[in-house]
This record gives C-alpha cells, structure tokens and sequence, in this order.
C-alpha cells in the first residue's frame, strides 16, 4: 500500500487540481470526500479509482485494497485535500461517467434550469432522492454536480438516482412526446396554485434560477406552470424550499 506523508507529492498535485472544473473535464474525474458520501459509493458500486485514508481511519478501508487503489496519506495530507476546515480524513478519486439522457423517460424528473447555487442543486438532488424521483436533468448553465459544495449537499444521493446534463428545450420536448406533462414554476397571472394539481406518477417539474425563475422559452414550452400561495410577509420561497414542496407534493 502506497503511503504519501507529503502535500507537495505529485500525485497529491494532481488530486488536488480535480476541485477545478476544467481539470474535472479534461481527466474526466472528481475528489469526493466524507466517510458518509465514500460509503454511499462503495456500496453502489460506484467507479472509484483511488481512495485515500488517514492512519486513523484506514482500518475499515482495507478490504477493499483489491477493489481499488488504497493510499495512506498524513493529517497534513487530508487537510490540504479537504475543503472544510475541519475533515473526516477519507476522500476519493472518482471516475466520471457522464450518459446520454435515456430515450425512453417515466416516472418523476426535477429539471434544473440556471441554478448557481451549490447548496440549493445538491439539496435539489437530495430532496429528489428523498421523494422518489426516476432522476435530475441539469440545464446546461446550471452548476456542475461536481462542485464540492453540491457534493456535500448531495450526502450521496447522486449515486442513487441518474443525474444528466443537457439541453432543457429538448428535454421538455422528449418528456411530453413520451406523454410526461411537464409543469414549471412561475409567479404570474396564467400559474396555477400547485394545490390544485393532481398528483402523477410521470411527470417532469422545472426549477429556475434562484433570481430570475425559469427562462421564458421554457415556460412557453409547459404544460402547465405552478405557483405556491405566500401566506406570510416574505417575498420569495428558496428554490430548494419551493423544490422539495412541489416535488412531495406532485409525485403519486
């Protein structure tokens, strides 16, 4: 077993540039960290090339040194790795493996258009785990799941559902060729109260950028578009709030 006490080695160099996205892109790989997000991996199966432990951690980790490359690195090494000042010590070089959205769609999908908050898009993907969604199409400006913020917020939800990324004026089209209805969200005088909507077991469900709403093409495109009523004096509902109420809501 390979063991780096430095964080000038070189392949802790390399590891290290996997938080840029242009490097994700070119080595078509990530840095996934937290023993709870390694494990949700492990056990999915999911394409891990290196993981690399702490001394104090390695114990439960060794049994898969035959699976893949198991690294021990120092205290220093984990904290020049880590993103959060305070780590678990275990992190993991994972493979990307970005599909085609599947030709034929059913059940429930979260389309996400524009969104650039990290924390709002893996709590997205999260909730729509949690609710039992066939999966998440990402528009193409929305932020990558790879960002270590979206990582964390996912807490390895991204290994239960399919996420894919493309163009959402050809997704809402194949989701209604497929006979998905396709709702959006909006705040004007044609949305409907999302209440007055009869749950589905098929459907997709956009969600726009957290200060603009989802794109005008898009809402032209739609079914139907949804609104939840204010009852209070705030202005505006998170998006990640007013995702995970439509999408418990919606889904039969």
């Amino acid at each position: 077993m390979k063991q780096i006490d430095s964080p000038k080695n070189d392949t802790i160099k390399e590891i290290i540039k996997l938080k840029q996205t242009k490097y994700q892109n070119r080595q078509q790989q990530y840095l996934l960290e937290g023993r709870h997000e390694i494990s949700e991996a492990i056990q999915s199966k999911a394409p891990i090339q290196q993981l690399l432990v702490t001394e104090t951690q390695i114990l439960p980790y060794l049994k898969y040194a035959a699976d893949f490359e198991l690294i021990q690195i120092s205290a220093q090494v984990s904290q020049h790795l880590s993103a959060t000042k305070t780590n678990q010590g275990v992190f993991a070089v994972m493979q990307i493996t970005d599909t085609a959205l599947p030709k034929q769609l059913s059940g429930a999908w979260l389309l996400l258009d524009d969104l650039q908050d990290p924390g709002n898009v893996g709590t997205m993907v999260r909730t729509a785990d949690a609710a039992g969604f066939a999966g998440v199409i990402l528009g193409e400006k929305t932020v990558s799941i790879y960002n270590d913020k979206v990582l964390r917020a996912m807490q390895g939800s991204q290994f239960h559902l399919p996420i894919y990324k493309g163009n959402l004026t050809e997704a809402v089209a194949q989701c209604q060729q497929q006979g998905l209805s396709v709702f959006g969200t909006a705040l004007d005088p044609q949305a409907k109260n999302y209440q007055t909507v009869t749950p589905l077991k098929d459907f997709g469900l956009v969600i726009g950028n957290e200060g603009n709403g989802v794109r005008p093409e898009i809402l032209a495109q739609t079914d139907e578009n949804l609104y939840i009523p204010i009852l209070g004096k705030a202005e505006s509902l998170n998006a990640g709030v007013a995702a995970g109420i439509l999408m418990f809501y919606l889904h039969q």
